[in-house]
């Protein structure tokens, strides 16, 4: 497995990391704890070291799978949580909340369910408008000086957010949304991490699941799977939108390749400090998206793809309006 840096922080991991919330959370019924170790720790085998968990997946459940499955394999990955939002007596989330003391004890809560002496990379999971960034930043930096927390990172933040919370504490990554149907940061985003020596981390980088070429308009979703929730994926968006997965299933054909391999070879195209994190809960996809790092797209080939991604219209909003509402623009 190829490696990456994640901005000048010095932080290297593999070219293509792993997202674990589906394993516990959000995409319906949680999975067997034991096959989801199993599955975390094939990820290592095959040369996968980041793995991205946080407190508010499940909540709490995630975290204690991935401490599980990585204990044995401690000293060989990287560890990405998050912290950010307030989970009521009741275990739901319940709003954001990152004042600085609430910040420590998630940090103190997390290692605890890891089973870890450090969180590598440490999150702010969606940025809190009632606490200046300025004390995030500086709560993270004294868990930083203590050793509790090695690298700082946000989470759909804004590029002023950025600016002011690395003026604090280096930032090390940023993790967003970016893939061939949300192309957002590329505009304002890029630009200022390119600047300030900050990585990216795509979630979503497969559209949660789109971009496989799996679902279509017939596709039905658990009660417990947010995507049923989502305006992009109403079953006309989903009719709507097949012509990006068209488009990918095309050059996938020419280049031997599947539409993941190719939605996951562009992402690393665009720049050499983006490490996507896909989600999966099996082992074959999982073996799908790590030999998407060996898929070579030509300057001709990114042309192609960029040329005819123009001109397709992606239909439906990727978040429900609640779930917009908590992203810092």
């Amino acid at each position: 497995m190829q490696k990456r840096t994640l901005g000048k922080s010095g932080l290297e991991v593999s070219v293509i990391g792993l997202g674990c919330m589906g394993m516990s959370f959000g995409y319906g019924p949680a999975q067997d704890e034991q096959e989801m170790i199993s599955l975390i720790r094939s990820a290592v085998d095959l040369g996968v070291t980041l793995f991205d968990t946080a407190e508010v997946y499940g909540p709490f459940t995630n975290e204690e799978l991935v401490g599980k499955a990585l204990a044995p394999l401690r000293e060989q990955v990287v560890i990405a949580t998050k912290f950010g939002f307030h989970i009521d007596a009741d275990g739901k989330q319940a709003g954001l909340n990152s004042r600085p003391e609430h910040v420590r004890e998630v940090a103190e809560a997390s290692l605890q369910r890891l089973g870890t002496d450090r969180i590598d990379l440490f999150y702010q999971h969606r940025v809190d408008p009632e606490v200046p960034i300025e004390d995030v930043a500086g709560a993270v930096k004294e868990l930083i000086r203590e050793g509790k927390v090695r690298h700082f990172g946000l989470s759909e933040a804004g590029v002023q957010t950025i600016r002011r919370a690395h003026a604090v504490q280096p930032v090390t990554a940023l993790q967003s949304e970016y893939s061939l149907w949300w192309r957002e940061p590329e505009e304002k985003t890029f630009p200022t991490l390119e600047e300030l020596g900050i990585g990216f981390v795509p979630f979503s980088p497969l559209g949660r699941g789109f971009l496989t070429g799996k679902i279509d308009e017939n596709t039905t979703f658990d009660s417990t799977d947010f995507r049923s929730s989502v305006p992009r994926f109403t079953p006309e968006a989903r009719k709507a939108n097949r012509a990006l997965v068209d488009l990918l299933g095309g050059i996938a054909q020419r280049k031997g390749a599947t539409p993941a391999q190719i939605a996951l070879a562009w992402l690393l195209a665009q720049k050499p400090w983006i490490v996507p994190i896909p989600g999966t809960t099996k082992l074959h996809r999982l073996r799908e998206n790590i030999a998407a790092a060996s898929v070579e797209l030509t300057a001709d080939d990114l042309r192609d793809i960029e040329s005819a991604a123009s001109r397709i219209a992606v239909q439906g909003a990727r978040y429900s309006e609640s779930s917009e509402r908590m992203v810092d623009r």
